[in-house]
């Protein structure tokens, strides 16, 4: 079995948060869409126990990064369950990170869900993904949506998926060199916690907008400076939390044509949306 695996990105089309809980989490209405394009992890089980961690991003190679987090909660799961015979099941998993962090891509999320959805099959511990998106939620509520692979609509905390179907697009996606706090985004004052929740045909009828966008924008003068250059030439907004913002585009050569525009010191690359997570056709052939 090949041991190299995509990792994508995600890019939230649309983000509303219409209520804040009273366990400090809040609900969310968002677009989930992914894109072929994200890190890649190198996943070699062992027989020692242990999970170690390769990458050049030293900042990541701590206890609290989300693949070792997503290897140690499957294997205990798994034990827990009778799942796996003994604790001598481990892994080295090199990653080669793409995805900038703070970036509103879902990058760690990602990773966490490919960690799992992998270890899942290569330790024949054979969850189905929902059992997985569930078990997942201990880890980030971005997490299911990834575990799940579909385009989506997603509500509550990340655990109510609706898979939809959206015409593929082309996106050009820009790094404004900014780590945002997903936490202080969620926390800040500005933050309008009660957008009305709609139903699914009025969320895809309307206009697509992101309640932080207005935030980060007051926060972060690149953000807002971006999101002016990019909405020029096409629709534009920001992803997740940020930092990243997108602009949407019909075909590559037009994606192509204005990110040769933009300054030489932009960060940023072109990819296309999928309905179908590029690790799940790799790994579920049979399924999708």
């Amino acid at each position: 079995m090949i041991h190299t695996w995509l990792s994508p990105a995600k890019i939230n089309l649309f983000l509303y948060v219409t209520s804040a809980r009273k366990d400090g989490y809040h609900n969310i209405q968002t677009l989930f869409q992914f894109l072929d394009y994200g890190d890649t992890l190198k996943i070699i089980p062992n027989k020692k126990g242990n999970f170690r961690l390769f990458t050049t991003k030293k900042n990541l190679l701590d206890v609290n990064n989300s693949i070792i987090i997503a290897a140690k909660l499957l294997k205990e799961n798994a034990l827990f369950h009778g799942k796996l015979p003994n604790s001598n099941y481990g892994a080295e998993i090199f990653l080669k990170k793409k995805i900038p962090i703070g970036s509103g891509l879902g990058g760690g999320s990602s990773n966490a869900a490919t960690t799992l959805i992998v270890l899942n099959k290569l330790w024949k511990t054979e969850y189905t993904l929902q059992e997985l998106a569930t078990l997942s939620l201990k880890i980030g509520a971005d997490v299911p949506g990834f575990i799940m692979g579909k385009t989506a609509i997603i509500e509550g905390i990340g655990d109510i998926i609706y898979p939809i179907i959206k015409k593929e697009k082309w996106y050009l996606v820009v790094y404004p060199y900014i780590n945002v706090s997903t936490k202080n985004m969620f926390s800040s004052p500005f933050l309008i916690h009660n957008t009305r929740k709609k139903s699914i045909t009025e969320l895809l009828r309307l206009p697509f907008s992101n309640d932080f966008e207005n935030i980060a924008k007051k926060k972060f003068i690149a953000i807002q400076k971006l999101i002016t250059i990019l909405s020029s030439y096409a629709p534009s907004r920001m992803t997740g939390t940020g930092s990243c913002v997108f602009s949407e585009f019909n075909n590559k050569k037009s994606a192509q044509k204005i990110f040769s525009l933009l300054p030489k010191n932009m960060q940023g690359f072109i990819a296309k949306s999928v309905n179908i997570s590029p690790l799940h056709k790799a790994l579920y052939k049979k399924i999708f």
